[in-house]
């Protein structure tokens, strides 16, 4: 399949997991989801990484997100695994982590970069609507180890931006100032956005987050 780009319907799939059969449209329902792919179970970097999405399941779970796991290992390494990173990240991972072996989904979402290595994924995030929509995509190297925090930050502004008409600027964090979009004019944006507008040049105006 070709390569999935923003704004791309993902493509549907039924596949193994560490919690049973998994058929994704009927999954994740109108949630929206994180689907991160691992390179390997027992893996060191990986094993931070699952433990952290489980520490921060609370806050996917404020946004209506769903978090959902892959490698090309089995189900039962999954639970073995599992067992490990409950015991080393001082967590309980209670999410799917599907179970790949035989690369359906990892070459339906083009996860596995053959010049990186042919024979397992990269560490590739997908972030998708609950239209079914990919919104972000971030692909990291097997060896560096994944910003959760960057990715809900993603999910904030995307969450936002869909329903009002402003952008989130650089380094920006929920509750702090945002752009107003560039196709509203000033005058039109000022009566859009009462905590104020501030014009710092005719394209750039900013307006205090306005679901705060």
């Amino acid at each position: 399949m070709a390569q999935l780009r923003l704004g791309d319907t993902v493509p549907n799939f039924t596949q193994a997991s560490n919690v049973g059969e998994i058929s994704f449209y009927e999954w994740a329902k109108d949630s929206w989801v994180v689907l991160f792919s691992h390179p390997a179970d027992y893996t060191p970097v990986c094993t931070t990484e699952l433990g952290e999405v489980s520490k921060l399941k609370s806050e996917f779970d404020k946004r209506n997100v769903k978090v959902i796991a892959l490698s090309v290992d089995d189900t039962d390494s999954h639970k073995g695994w599992i067992g490990d990173i409950n015991e080393t990240q001082s967590t309980t991972v209670d999410y799917p982590i599907l179970a790949d072996v035989d690369k359906k989904v990892s070459d339906l979402y083009d996860m596995i970069h053959p010049n990186a290595n042919a024979k397992v994924t990269v560490r590739t995030v997908f972030v998708i609507d609950h239209n079914k929509k990919l919104r972000l995509t971030i692909t990291y190297p097997p060896s560096t180890g994944r910003n959760f925090e960057e990715i809900l930050r993603v999910i904030d502004s995307l969450q936002l931006t869909d329903n009002y008409q402003v952008a989130t600027p650089v380094n920006w964090k929920d509750g702090e100032d945002v752009v107003v979009a560039p196709s509203i004019p000033t005058e039109e944006a000022k009566k859009k956005f009462p905590k104020g507008v501030e014009e710092i040049k005719p394209y750039l105006r900013m307006t205090p987050q306005p679901n705060k």
